[in-house]
């Protein structure tokens, strides 16, 4: 059964995120899982800054990165998000698609986890948030 995803960003490969060898460096691959990790916060209405000021500060703890097909300049991809709660861990499990054949690039899991006030810690905000979407 093909994972329930609960958000999706579609991107296009810019040439400055390419190697030599002409294709996306592999260290690019995280910008683009941080920032639709971001935007599927966002359209929770959880914005990082407020959190921040808020004395919320999220962190990736662990990322697992497994690369199936590299992109090129100019290829239009998708990533698609998904979200896990393990206790004071949220995991997302995000994968890159290339369009418009839907080629798996990436498969990525992400383990991220909250300090509030500097001490590790479970967000109710976060939480609530994930819940709703789930």
């Amino acid at each position: 059964m093909p994972a329930k995803y609960h958000n999706e960003l579609e991107y296009k490969v810019r040439d400055y995120e390419c190697d030599l060898q002409g294709v996306v460096n592999n260290s690019i691959y995280l910008n683009y899982l941080e920032h639709a990790r971001h935007e599927f916060l966002l359209s929770l209405g959880l914005d990082f800054t407020e959190l921040f000021y808020k004395g919320v500060v999220a962190v990736v703890a662990r990322a697992d990165l497994s690369y199936k097909h590299p992109l090129k300049s100019k290829d239009r991809f998708v990533v698609k998000t998904r979200v896990e709660q393990k206790g004071f861990k949220y995991i997302f499990y995000q994968d890159i698609y290339k369009l418009p054949d839907n080629k798996l690039s990436l498969k990525g899991v992400i383990t991220t986890a909250t300090l509030i006030n500097g001490k590790l810690a479970i967000s109710d905000e976060i939480t609530e948030a994930i819940q709703t979407k789930l």
